[in-house]
């Protein structure tokens, strides 16, 4: 063994001479600090990032295919369900990729009660839609059977929406659309849900597509936009392009008339993520900050622990030992402050972690946060990663502290007792 860390492991943190030393309780519980804030701001924006993304990707489709003439006039910029299911089903590398495709129709309407009315959106969706997430925020109700038939008339709203209008499962409700007329449909609420991200839950109600189809006087195959959702979202940029280069080839061998236009669910709601990116400058400011922290608390610390053992050092020098051996081993044994500093903040963290985790006790508004509860995401490789980077700015602080050492002179040492 190295006879450095031998002195070390013999020698104790605290002053033989005394109970214990304030200096290094202080400086052990700065760091212990630090360890947990820095455990509790990458847990708490990762279970941000978690959450809002996962809310924007169930409720918007990894893929959204539209007609390229979209904006011109809401009933000219339709697209083909069939054939651009077709093309994707019939392409032997983006098919296996494909968890769900969808026809979808939105159309803007007016939903009107006896004392009140609100503008939404009507979202018509066809049987393949994936109704799983929505159906777990369901808060009264079901889903409903939805159909592409005009006889179809069942929808769910949101809890804004309900509890504007005054309106629960089982009511009807009359809805108006307006074109160049107005026609009224009188839709029966299936269902209410609650999915807490306001820029949906205020702007969309959900049913069969049927509802828009007979209300524009389309055909089975016509929608605004083709929805698909992927198995893997890791790569959605490069799908969206293969996606856009498989359809406008397809479009030339079958001579059509549509060109299509394929966006991700990235390019489709750049706030939210835009937002969450600044949540990350957010982390590594609170990180930069808390590192200053812990390696000025470690400086004091191997100061206080030199201090209180300057006859050691005259000793060590005096029998002959250099400048650098010596400062191995007092590295060595303030190491043994960051160990345990490290092992109690990360019980500590990790405690306070698990504990919102699962019992929600720090709650949020869901109208400013999305959510009702701040979210938590442990990641073992994150916790590694932090605590990997936090010995090594720790002993790059003690290398540089532990100069003092070398003007510490022997005979310097006489006058401490």
């Amino acid at each position: 063994m190295n006879h450095e860390i031998y002195i070390a492991r013999r020698m104790k943190l605290d002053n033989e001479r005394q109970q214990g030393s304030p200096s290094l309780t202080v400086a052990l519980a700065g760091i212990v600090l630090a360890v947990v804030v820095m455990i509790l701001s990458i847990a708490i924006v990762m279970g941000f990032k978690g959450e809002i993304s996962g809310k924007i990707m169930h409720l918007d489709a990894h893929l959204r295919v539209t007609n390229a003439a979209l904006g011109i006039d809401e009933n000219y910029a339709t697209v083909n369900g069939r054939e651009v299911r077709e093309a994707v089903v019939n392409d032997s590398a983006f098919a296996p990729l494909v968890e769900s495709i969808s026809l979808v129709a939105d159309k803007s309407a007016i939903l009107k009660t006896d004392e009140d009315f609100m503008g939404i959106i009507l979202r018509g969706v066809d049987n393949g839609y994936d109704w799983r997430y929505l159906e777990s925020k369901m808060v009264e109700g079901h889903i409903p059977a939805v159909s592409d038939t005009a006889a179809d008339n069942q929808i769910i709203i949101s809890k804004s929406v309900a509890d504007r209008l005054k309106l629960h499962a089982g009511d009807k409700i009359f809805t108006y659309f307006i074109d160049s007329n107005i026609k009224v449909r009188n839709l029966t609420i299936a269902g209410v849900f609650e999915t807490d991200l306001e820029a949906f839950d205020n702007a969309y109600i959900m049913g069969g597509i049927g509802i828009v189809q007979g209300v524009n006087g389309w055909h089975g195959d016509i929608g605004t936009q083709v929805a698909i959702n992927l198995k893997n979202t890791d790569d959605l940029e490069s799908d969206s392009y293969y996606l856009y280069s498989l359809l406008a080839e397809n479009t030339v061998q079958h001579e059509s008339k549509n060109l299509f236009f394929v966006t991700s669910t990235h390019q489709n709601n750049l706030p939210f993520f835009a937002w969450l990116q600044m949540l990350d400058m957010n982390v590594v400011i609170i990180l930069t900050l808390m590192m200053i922290v812990a390696a000025f608390t470690l400086i004091s610390a191997m100061l206080m622990i030199v201090l209180e053992r300057i006859r050691v050092i005259g000793n060590f020098k005096a029998m002959g030992a250099t400048n650098g051996s010596i400062r191995r081993i007092f590295i060595y044994l303030t190491g043994k402050l960051i160990i345990k500093a490290l092992v109690i903040g990360n019980i500590i963290g990790i405690a306070l972690c698990l504990l919102q985790k699962y019992c929600h006790i720090v709650r949020l508004d869901p109208t400013a946060y999305y959510m009702p509860y701040v979210p938590i995401t442990l990641s073992l490789p994150a916790l590694l990663m932090l605590n990997l980077g936090i010995i090594l700015v720790s002993y790059l602080t003690l290398l540089g502290a532990s100069h003092i050492i070398s003007t510490i002179k022997p005979t310097a040492t006489m006058r401490f007792e």
